[in-house]
């Protein structure tokens, strides 16, 4: 992900320059540093964030290797950009927005579908219609063998499916009210997630999550008094409204205006919003506290089923 799609991101803004990089692995570190023009190269971190002048730092590590990297970083006063999941847990993000807070410096988690031209387009086409009333998140994968991520270290809803999670904060707003369906359909481990949320302003959000299907689907729905959207990031959205039989298309890489996925996927997106963030001194769309707050539904999700006599969590 970081030669896929962070750093070819970063590289093309004008306002940045990418002075030091820091990789366990030679062969990695040099090809990386060579491609990007990096002057300075580390072999450990720490020496990086002492001797290398830097305004920010890029992050990107499993979660399960995350959280003393992040602190260091917040604590030398860098401000901070990650990738998902915040954490392995709630209590990781929260104390990572905690740190960005007390230092003063921004910290940024990377959930990229917020950021997809795509979807934005689309929810200011719905929000024009009104407030957001029902949203529907579906993300399906086919993993049917071995333990969840990273050797079975964290949770598929808190590692993977927390994309759909978050957009559903994203359209919906913040949940007041939230009853689960969890279960191991076919693994060892939690492999199906249903929800239903209350959101503050009175709509409701479904999240349909397996990974024990058919294959990889990845969907939204967004419904408005006279509009509906059904938006399939690596395609188009299909928008009905006024009663229309006719529906309108937008294809995401006509939303982007390009062909290249870092930017019709939202990572282009991001890194620009991370970098502007940082020059004008605003909180980002998933600043760390709000990424926290995905991770705290997560965990509601798993403590509210929709038999209290079944309470449990991951691995319970």
């Amino acid at each position: 992900m970081a030669n896929a799609v962070h750093y070819p991101s970063l590289a093309e803004i004008p306002e940045v320059e990418l002075v030091a990089l820091s990789d366990l692995v030679p062969e990695k570190l040099a090809k990386t540093a060579a491609r990007f023009g990096i002057p300075h190269t580390f072999r450990d971190y720490r020496e990086m964030l002492a001797e290398v002048e830097c305004d920010a730092v890029y992050l990107l590590m499993p979660p399960h290797h995350l959280f003393d990297l992040a602190i260091a970083c917040l604590r030398a006063k860098k401000h901070l950009f990650i990738e998902k999941p915040p954490g392995v847990t709630y209590e990781q993000a929260r104390m990572l927005a905690w740190e960005a807070e007390k230092n003063g410096v921004i910290g940024m988690c990377g959930f990229n579908r917020r950021y997809i031209p795509l979807h934005t387009r689309v929810r200011a086409m719905v929000e024009g219609y009104g407030p957001i009333h029902q949203c529907v998140a579906t993300f399906y994968k086919r993993m049917l063998a071995g333990p969840a991520y990273y050797d079975g270290a964290i949770d598929v809803l808190s590692c993977d499916a927390v994309h759909a999670v978050d957009m559903l904060r994203w359209m919906g707003g913040e949940p007041v009210h939230v009853v689960g369906d969890v279960a191991r359909q076919a693994n060892a481990f939690d492999d199906r997630f249903n929800a239903l949320i209350r959101f503050e302003s009175g709509g409701a959000g479904v999240l349909l999550a397996n990974w024990a299907v058919g294959g990889r689907l990845h969907q939204f729905e967004m419904h408005a008094p006279g509009i509906s959207a059904f938006v399939n990031p690596d395609d188009r959205a299909v928008i009905l409204r006024d009663g229309k039989s006719d529906p309108e298309i937008i294809t995401t890489r006509e939303a982007a205006g390009s062909e290249e996925f870092r930017h019709y996927y939202g990572f282009a997106a991001e890194a620009r919003h991370f970098v502007e963030c940082i020059q004008n001194g605003r909180a980002p769309s998933s600043a760390l506290a709000d990424a926290a707050k995905t991770m705290r539904l997560v965990n509601q999700i798993y403590a509210h089923p929709i038999d209290p006599q079944q309470a449990r969590w991951p691995g319970g």
